[in-house]
């Protein structure tokens, strides 16, 4: 039966629908277009997924712990606002066997452990001349306008690998600005990385100054910030408690048994001020210790965000500005983190950064900045506090382990001193005077090994033979110690101490550099509303996966020995396209 004629099927009458459909399309597709070209730049595929800046802080020796512990005493704008709005996880680690300051950060933004960043400790002996190294030292570069030992920390000639920083300057043919600043030469220079520029501390002068290998002379926003002299401010002022005294009830009481001092002064209020009585060098060294350092530095990241206009590229690229908060680590060394001081110290902090998250706000926007947040290292309590709490706590002497180490080899082979050096936490052996007497290096090794064993406060050794042929014990502190040792650098039978004792030759304060979660357990928080998921997260985290989640959310590769992950969880779906 044939079907009835109807208009709308007509051949003629669907291809005018058809041609209508298209037309409206295209006029569609055409204003899309245009409104999308009037709203953003087109030379950027990647400019309204990626942030404006990157604020990258390391506080040097902050403990998980302390952050969870003073919690409820935070105002609302700092380490609160980081927590509250801000994606963190509790079991974060630094996770390698030597828990040091310059080990730690080289750690946050290259994503790679010192066997292959090459920054094994503070400092280390060269064994091609058996002399000190200090990690970030270069005779070749000086510090402008100031005095430079051989030792200072200069240049990141040391450290051998790329970071997020150098990555995002190689995606944009270096648009990206990358300043860092720290009360320490190495909180700023592994933090700023080959490309960045590092601003340090100089307590002899109260300047932030940078090196040769930066620049040859200092941009005019950092001549206007001295020409003010904000180290000055600070003089005869008092650090004194910033809460009530109940606040403290539970810390250990000023002048407790194993506190160091600051300047001979054991407890609050401490005065900084000098025998001049006017700003000078020994002004300047007191004030690391304390709140102002932190103070200071802070205003300085501020000067260098406003001078180098941080946040607002004229390329549309995303800036990076990176700070070191360097005062704690002084303050938990000397007083331990079960103290007022560091309880106090902290608190104080808290409200520096809510005021710098405010100027931030001010000046770039927090919508358009991701923040990370994280430490270097933890810290154990001062031995004697520890002691009081029924642990075995004490400190190992360096110089005596030698000493011993080298009698009973002296006995064993007829050979002194074939421990030739403490390069920490390692033993490292004279390779010369071993083989000119037809020794094999490992049965001295294992000699070593064996004797340390039984050594007080010795918990395990590992030796170079072990190491290099992965033969450690299937164990997290293994993992940890192999992680840590670098085949050229390192000594040849590292030694891990017992729980809650440390490497140190005096009789008062405390020190880190082990594997134990005192030591490792470290914040890591991050905070941008546009690209994280604020929340507590319980899933176990390192600090090497800062450096591939910032180069994921970045849209570029990650640095070159990168080993950590992307910390997925904590990722908006649509923050990355």
């Amino acid at each position: 039966m044939m079907t009835p004629f109807n208009p709308k099927n007509s051949d003629f009458a669907v291809r005018r629908r058809l041609l209508s459909c298209l037309i409206t399309t295209c006029i569609a597709a055409s204003t899309a277009l245009s409104f999308s070209a009037s709203a953003a730049p087109l030379s950027s595929n990647t400019a309204t997924t990626t942030p404006k800046l990157l604020v990258v802080l390391v506080v040097d020796g902050l403990p998980q712990e302390q952050v969870q512990r003073y919690r409820d005493q935070f105002g609302q704008g700092g380490f609160r606002r980081l927590l509250d709005q801000g994606a963190w996880f509790s079991d974060s680690h630094q996770a390698h066997g030597v828990t040091v300051t310059a080990v730690g950060h080289a750690a946050v933004l290259t994503g790679a452990y010192p066997y292959q960043h090459g920054i094994i400790g503070n400092e280390w002996i060269d064994r091609s001349t058996m002399t000190s190294m200090y990690c970030t030292q270069d005779t070749a570069h000086t510090y402008l306008n100031e005095s430079t030992k051989p030792s200072d920390g200069t240049s990141p000639a040391n450290l051998r690998v790329s970071t997020v920083g150098d990555e995002l300057r190689y995606s944009n043919g270096g648009q990206s600005k990358v300043v860092t600043v720290s009360g320490k030469d190495r909180g700023a220079i592994l933090l700023a990385g080959k490309s960045g520029t590092a601003y340090m501390y100089m307590s002899k002068s109260g300047h932030f100054a940078s090196s040769t290998y930066y620049m040859q002379d200092y941009p005019g926003w950092y001549n206007s910030f001295n020409a003010a002299k904000p180290e000055d401010k600070f003089y005869g002022k008092k650090w004194e408690l910033l809460l009530p005294e109940k606040a403290y009830q539970g810390d250990a009481p000023d002048g407790s048994p194993g506190m160091g001092k600051l300047d001979n002064q054991t407890g609050f209020p401490f005065v900084y001020d000098s025998k001049s009585g006017k700003p000078d060098a020994e002004y300047y060294g007191r004030i690391f210790t304390g709140p102002y350092l932190d103070e200071l530095t802070l205003d300085f990241a501020r000067a260098a965000i406003d001078g180098e206009q941080l946040g607002h590229n004229p390329a549309g690229v995303t800036d990076v500005i990176g700070i070191s908060l360097s005062s704690h680590d002084y303050i938990n060394h000397s007083f331990g983190p079960e103290s007022r001081m560091s309880h106090d110290h902290l608190q104080r902090l808290d409200r520096l950064l809510a005021k710098f998250f405010d100027d931030l706000e001010k000046r770039v926007g927090l919508d358009k900045t991701l923040v990370v947040l994280t430490a270097d290292h933890g810290f154990p309590n001062v031995p004697e506090f520890s002691q009081r709490r029924k642990i075995d706590a004490q400190r190992l002497n360096t110089k005596t382990l030698m000493d011993d180490v080298n009698t009973h080899l002296a006995q064993k082979f007829g050979i002194a001193n074939l421990a030739a050096k403490w390069s920490s936490p390692a033993v490292m052996l004279d390779y010369p005077a071993i083989d000119q007497k037809g020794l094999k290096r490992d049965d001295v090794e294992n000699t070593v090994a064996r004797f340390l064993s039984t050594y007080p406060g010795v918990a395990r050794t590992y030796t170079r033979t072990q190491l290099e042929s992965g033969a450690l014990p299937d164990t997290r502190q293994g993992k940890l110690m192999q992680r840590g040792w670098n085949q050229q650098l390192s000594g040849d039978i590292m030694v891990v101490t017992k729980p809650f004792w440390y490497f140190g030759s005096g009789t008062t304060g405390t020190s880190h550099g082990s594997p134990y979660a005192y030591d490792t357990n470290v914040p890591l928080i991050m905070m941008g509303k546009n690209w994280i998921k604020p929340g507590a997260y319980g899933q176990y985290a390192e600090v090497v996966d800062i450096a591939p989640t910032l180069a994921h959310l970045l849209h570029v590769r990650p640095p070159s020995a990168s080993e950590g992950r992307v910390l997925t969880e904590i990722i908006k779906a649509d923050s990355v396209h």
